[in-house]
């Protein structure tokens, strides 16, 4: 499937680019992407709260008092949860949490399937890399404005995001990320997604290649 290259140079000629329908034209199962989006997010969070399980308190382990003959249940040690000052049953454990593990080829049919997404909606948008260091603000959000591109992530290669960095971050609703950070909740939350020619190759091979 070919799509439209933009260029922030009036002065090129605009060209297509050819991509596979195995990144573009796939079906979207907005099932997976909700499950890879909450596997992402529940990463993602900080886990401070931590309270201390029985194996964690420090006391004395011998039995509180004789198991038989005492008319009472039985019981091992303080540290039991059911005594004050014992360790907690089920609370929080800070860092130890264990969060869901997604398979790496289940997290990459995702990553393709949500770039198919902005495809199928026309909110995939490809521009030519940027070999030049553009400084200033006003050049790429005029290129923007020309285009109508309002709420944008821009997937960029390295030696792109290096030249339009400065260029780029003052312009509100607009992220920029290297394609190797690329992820689906980046691409679901941004209405629009901006490719350099590189990143989409890039991620093309990454993602149509089985040997990855």
């Amino acid at each position: 499937m070919n799509i439209k290259v933009l260029n922030i140079d009036d002065g090129n000629k605009s060209t297509n680019i050819k991509l596979s329908d195995n990144l573009i034209g796939i079906k979207v199962n907005n099932k997976l992407l909700k499950y890879v989006i909450d596997w992402q997010l529940n990463r993602a969070k900080k886990r401070v709260a931590k309270t201390k399980q029985r194996n964690e308190i420090i006391g004395s382990t011998r039995k509180i008092y004789a198991q038989k003959g005492t008319g009472g249940a039985r019981h091992a040690s303080r540290k039991a949860p059911i005594f004050v000052g014992g360790g907690v049953a089920h609370g929080p454990k800070g860092d130890n949490y264990k969060t869901k593990s997604i398979n790496k080829k289940t997290r990459k049919i995702a990553l393709a399937q949500s770039i198919s997404k902005k495809n199928l909606n026309k909110e995939l948008f490809i521009f030519n890399d940027v070999k030049k260091k553009i400084n200033k603000t006003k050049i790429f959000n005029n290129f923007l404005i020309k285009n109508n591109l309002k709420n944008v992530l821009i997937v960029s290669d390295n030696e792109t995001e290096k030249n339009i960095y400065k260029s780029v971050r003052n312009i509100p609703d607009v992220k920029l990320i290297n394609e190797k950070g690329t992820n689906v909740y980046d691409l679901v939350k941004y209405k629009n997604v901006l490719f350099t020619t590189s990143s989409i190759k890039n991620i093309e091979l990454r993602l149509t290649n089985e040997k990855n």
